[in-house]
């Protein structure tokens, strides 16, 4: 393990944001830039690390820097994902990215994080520039966990910066990491029950420590709606907060299994309701409907209703 210590600094922590979908979108294709700025989505992020060519990412920067300041944004949030700390453009990506868009930028999204070392560099290299920037608004930092190495080191990641909002299981380079024999990224195989169960375990548990969210990543073949829809459900049974989507088509799957039902939301206002009233009467645990609320329990309640009203339902 690293002896790092936490980064915090006078600011108040980073905003909670709605991620049931994560869009991914290409950072070198004007035509996807463009239709993504006009999806109703919770977050999107403009990539410029796999989906852009080691000779396109240049020119990439400058597509992304346009499409964040020139087109009206629908989604909730706008992120950029850059590319990780041991390559030779993570720097030039903050500095561009930053120093051209920063004002209109909510997050960047790290790929490929080993240690908190790798998130540090890009908490201090915000500090700069947005000193320098005189940038009023702060930056959050996400930050995918897509080798062995940043599996193995998850708690440290996870509890470094103030800046970090969330971290992403990134599914398809951590099979490479681990030399696991898959057919398609996010794809489990013929493993029982499921390939993906313990690093989705592992990583959610060092996020709700450390009060960040916990997002599962993509899941390659778009034309298997069943199949997205199932690994959703459980990283969302789980305690994930949200999914990628790799093509506008699994936004609306995404949403549907990590938005609570109008039923769901109406019986844990009632159980609440209760509960508070039995806590009245000197009560500690009570039958609402034929279902025991308790201590427990409505903690569990509670998550849902405060999901709800980050959602808008």
């Amino acid at each position: 393990m690293h002896n790092i210590r936490r980064v915090v600094t006078d600011m108040s922590r980073q905003p909670k944001r709605p991620r049931r979908c994560q869009l991914s979108v290409p950072g070198s294709s004007e035509k996807m830039l463009t239709k993504a700025a006009g999806l109703e989505v919770d977050h999107v992020f403009l990539d410029l690390e796999d989906a852009v060519a080691p000779s396109a990412k240049e020119a990439a920067r400058g597509m992304v820097v346009e499409a964040v300041n020139g087109l009206e944004w629908r989604p909730r949030t706008v992120s950029v994902r850059i590319n990780d700390v041991e390559t030779e453009w993570c720097h030039d990506d903050i500095i561009e990215v930053v120093t051209s868009a920063g004002a209109r930028l909510d997050t960047l999204m790290l790929t490929k994080a080993k240690c908190a070392a790798d998130v540090l560099f890009v908490h201090l290299m915000l500090d700069q520039l947005e000193s320098k920037l005189k940038l009023t608004r702060r930056i959050g930092i996400e930050c995918l966990i897509e080798e062995v190495e940043g599996m193995m080191n998850v708690d440290e990641i996870a509890a470094c910066s103030d800046r970090l909002e969330c971290l992403v299981f990134g599914m398809g380079d951590y099979a490479a990491s681990q030399q696991m024999q898959t057919a398609a990224v996010g794809a489990s195989g013929g493993y029982p029950p499921d390939l993906w169960h313990y690093p989705r375990y592992r990583m959610t548990i060092a996020c709700r420590a450390n009060g960040i969210d916990p997002v599962d990543g993509p899941y390659a073949d778009f034309r298997d709606p069943d199949a997205y829809r199932k690994e959703a459900e459980r990283a969302h049974v789980l305690g994930m907060s949200g999914k990628w989507a790799i093509h506008p088509s699994q936004v609306a799957l995404a949403n549907e299994v990590f938005t609570p039902s109008a039923e769901a939301v109406a019986a844990a206002r009632a159980q609440q309701a209760a509960y508070e009233e039995a806590l009245a009467k000197g009560l500690g645990a009570i039958n609402v409907d034929g279902v025991m609320v308790d201590a427990a329990s409505i903690r569990i309640v509670r998550n849902l209703l405060d999901r709800a009203e980050l959602i808008g339902v």
